[in-house]
């Protein structure tokens, strides 16, 4: 079921499309683990391909450091020329199953538009978790938006160190702001869907950026549970993994 949250109404898949073409920064939010988030993400971008030309596409599982390889084999590809060790060239982190992210990338790299990285390198992001910086802007420093993010992301991290992952998220989070702010237009952002929430994710650092932002935001969710137009511009529900096994 996909639901336009500002008017209520449910959508048909294509109907979501032609929502989405229009605009020049779409965020979409995924759960990582979840094969079917990931098939329709592929079928997005396939899909927008048919009705704008495209500007460039900023994933959150690539980091600095390869983004000269990623532009390489992007190249490579465009010249013909395919490498025999896709993930080895790419320096693909094991933490992203390849299982589910490979046919998306494929896709990708061998499109026209850049494929762009949007996370943090590693190295700052251990160099922010030991001394966490302090972030400008009132929007994503608000006090609520932070107390609301660590509910969203305590389950994942013991206690005593909830407040250094709250400092790398957000420096994530502006990070993925400040290249959607600098890729060439339309351009797509793939996160998870935390990192893209219109509450407490990128748009309010886009706001922070810039001054005024309004970026379109997909999240798609798991059936049973409940995304809100205060998060998200559409939600698309599908099947929890579990479901898929069972």
């Amino acid at each position: 079921m996909i639901n336009d949250l500002t008017s209520g109404q449910d959508l048909s898949a294509q109907q979501l499309v032609e929502h989405l073409a229009p605009a020049s920064h779409v965020l979409v939010g995924v759960q990582a683990d979840n094969p079917d988030h990931l098939a329709l993400q592929l079928w997005l971008l396939q899909s927008l391909a048919q009705r704008r030309a495209q500007g460039s596409f900023l994933l959150a599982m690539l980091t600095p450091c390869q983004q000269a390889r990623v532009g390489a084999v992007q190249g490579g590809i465009a010249q013909g020329e395919y490498p025999v060790d896709l993930l080895a060239a790419l320096g693909w982190h094991p933490e992203w199953n390849w299982a589910f992210y490979g046919p998306l990338m494929r896709y990708a790299l061998a499109q026209p538009y850049r494929l762009l990285a949007a996370d943090l390198h590693p190295d700052e992001a251990q160099a922010i978790q030991r001394r966490p910086q302090r972030l400008s802007g009132m929007r994503s420093t608000a006090p609520a938006v932070r107390h609301r993010l660590l509910a969203h992301i305590s389950h994942r991290y013991p206690e005593e160190v909830g407040q250094s992952m709250l400092a790398v998220h957000q420096q994530r989070d502006r990070r993925m702001a400040q290249a959607l702010l600098d890729a060439p237009l339309p351009a797509l952002l793939l996160a998870g869907a935390d990192h893209v929430r219109k509450d407490i994710g990128v748009p309010l650092h886009m706001a922070d950026l810039v001054g005024k932002a309004e970026p379109t935001v997909l999240i798609l969710a798991h059936a049973g549970t409940t995304v809100d137009a205060e998060a998200a511009d559409y939600v698309w529900y599908t099947t929890p993994p579990s479901s898929h096994e069972s």
